[in-house]
């Protein structure tokens, strides 16, 4: 199954997320694809992620005969207050030109001369959006107009931030990724937001931020009527309700698990008995 960007990019309906795989990040990528994931999620920030090993597994994929224009590649900027010593660009640098160094690093990590979709990976302020914000989503839109990348999105932001560049930016966001909580009803404002400007809503942590919600009687009944996995409830119910679940498996059968989530539907009472679980 495919989504559709507002400036009609597709997308695979399921993603496969690199942070905190280390050394093991091309074994795993490796894995992930021959399960039948062809979306993957990684960014420029070596305290979380390992870029470039993504970008060795998907040479050793190009040997496989899987060419780069059969996968999705998403990497992000990340402001200097994400990263560790490990830059990939000159912090005394504008933030202009730390965006174009690291996007240029992200390509050679990558071995491609263009990216699927290119994230800013949170927002400088706390609370509304600063010139540094404005700066670095100018310099992230000027990529996209010279056609470096398909599409452009922002992640970890707030419903307050991406309603200001939804109003004010030349380009709004074509994704947007952020923590999904259940006690927050799954992010639902942003959701909205998104829903309404046709902007993909990514959704990460689905599991490991709703940890709590698995003890729950109403899903464990869920699971058992669809004999189906706990996990694959959540991530059904994430895709019916408009969101592109992300997963960082490390588990080969999880991976096919997961990606086996559309194989039922759930209806539609009980989507809202989990959109309020947990609150």
């Amino acid at each position: 199954m495919l989504l559709t960007t507002y400036n009609h990019v597709s997308i695979p309906s399921f993603m496969y997320g690199t942070a905190w795989k280390k050394e093991s990040t091309t074994g795993l990528v490796l894995q992930a694809i021959d399960a039948g994931f062809t979306a993957v999620d990684t960014a420029n920030q070596l305290v979380h992620y390992d870029e470039a090993r993504v970008g060795e597994a998907l040479l050793q994929l190009a040997k496989q005969g899987i060419a780069r224009d059969k996968l999705f590649l998403q990497t992000k900027f990340t402001p200097v207050n994400g990263q560790d010593h490990r830059l990939p660009y000159d912090a005394r640098a504008s933030i202009t030109t730390q965006v174009e160094q690291s996007f240029a690093s992200s390509l050679e990590h990558l071995h491609t001369d263009y990216l699927d979709s290119y994230v800013l990976h949170g927002p400088y302020s706390r609370r509304g959006l600063g010139g540094e914000d404005w700066e670095v989503w100018a310099a992230i839109e000027s990529l996209y107009d010279a056609g470096k990348t398909k599409t452009i999105g922002i992640s970890n932001v707030s419903a307050e931030q991406l309603t200001l560049l939804c109003t004010k930016a030349k380009h709004k966001p074509m994704m947007v990724q952020n923590r999904c909580y259940a006690a927050f009803g799954w992010d639902q404002t942003v959701r909205e937001i998104c829903r309404s400007n046709q902007i993909i809503y990514q959704g990460f942590s689905l599991l490991t931020a709703n940890s709590g919600i698995f003890a729950e009687p109403d899903l464990r009944a869920l699971a058992a009527k669809y004999q189906t996995g706990l996990a694959q409830i959540v991530f059904r119910f994430s895709q019916q309700v408009g969101m592109l679940p992300l997963t960082g498996t490390t588990n080969p059968q999880h991976m096919k698990d997961d990606l086996q989530s559309d194989r039922f539907t759930l209806l539609p009472e009980e989507i809202k008995q989990i959109e309020t679980i947990g609150m």
